[in-house]
């Protein structure tokens, strides 16, 4: 299923037992649980009727405990567990759980799981069979699969686009669809008090974000201009892992930016579990050759706060 899809499936008043949403694109993920969670829901409690779980801090009995559990003023409960998958210690058997409970969940329970990445040969994956399903949540891929995703978000904002410019936003921005939206959004504004935006609008406000071709790349890395953006908005353990791959590549004076810094409370997305704040702590701890540089927060407004690290030897 699509997440296009999952939403019109909502908006019919259907909802499974189960999902998995499943793929590296988190914006995706994140809307689709976000429709879950509304239609489940509604305007009954959730400290009552969420459950949150993180594999790194779930254990089978809890995850059982949680689906068996009668909702409180409201008709479901929610139960939405994170990364199942991730090689954490017992994650073996949370899915061996959740193989043998999502065929046979109660009426009063909806489970949710996302993962980044899943083995579709394994049982519990098979297991978000009928009625339970898997939405898949990856980037279009793709210059008219990703002008097909402009067009879509244009028509849900009530505006109208002319000829062209959903091809140019695509090739302009590429497959990063948080920062698609985004320069739409900024598009926009240049159109107001229109709602129909034109290729004038896009060549003044869009700057050029799509990936450059190899070779200029690997002639900033020779010539030690690199400068590294890590902006998965991962966990602590791949956000700390992409920064040792990455980090040689930097020169001393120029920077490692870790993006997003300011989910798991940091303040936002309190239910985020460590990420990138927790892997620039540990880039701090072990890493002498790089410090946060305040000097780039100067404005105070960021998304990366703490995240600007200069190599200084």
């Amino acid at each position: 299923m699509t997440p296009e899809a999952l939403r019109a499936e909502l908006a019919k008043g259907r909802v499974r037992p189960a999902y998995l949403l499943a793929g590296s694109e988190g914006l995706l993920r994140d809307e689709a649980l976000a429709l879950l969670r509304e239609a489940v829901l509604g305007e009954s409690p959730a400290e009552f009727n969420l459950d949150r779980f993180d594999a790194a801090g779930c254990t089978p009995a809890a995850l059982r405990s949680a689906v068996q559990m009668l909702p409180v003023l409201g008709a479901r409960r929610l139960v939405w567990l994170r990364e199942p998958e991730a090689g954490r210690a017992g994650s073996k058997g949370l899915t061996e759980v959740l193989a043998e409970i999502v065929p046979k969940l109660p009426e009063t329970a909806v489970l949710v799981v996302t993962a980044s990445k899943v083995d579709r040969r394994s049982r519990w994956v098979k297991a978000f069979a009928e009625p339970a399903v898997l939405v898949e949540c990856e980037a279009p891929q793709g210059g008219a699969a990703l002008a097909a995703f402009v067009a879509a978000e244009a028509a849900r904002c009530g505006l109208s686009l002319e000829p062209g410019v959903a091809e140019l936003l695509a090739e302009r921005v590429g497959p990063e669809l948080l920062v698609l939206r985004q320069e739409l959004e900024k598009a926009a504004l240049l159109a107001v008090p229109a709602t129909r935006i034109a290729r004038a609008h896009v060549e003044a406000g869009v700057v050029a974000l799509a990936e450059k071709p190899v070779w200029d790349l690997t002639d900033a890395i020779g010539e030690g201009r690199a400068l590294v953006v890590l902006g998965s908005c991962a966990d602590r353990a791949t956000t700390y892992s992409e920064f040792k791959a990455y980090a040689p590549f930097v020169p001393v004076g120029s920077y490692v930016v870790v993006t997003d810094t300011i989910v798991n409370g940091h303040p936002v997305w309190p239910a985020f579990g460590p990420g990138p704040a927790e892997a620039v702590k540990q880039v701090l701890t072990g890493h002498g050759e790089f410090v946060a540089d305040p000097l780039m927060e100067k404005y105070s407004l960021t998304f990366n706060p703490g995240g600007f690290l200069r190599r200084v030897r």
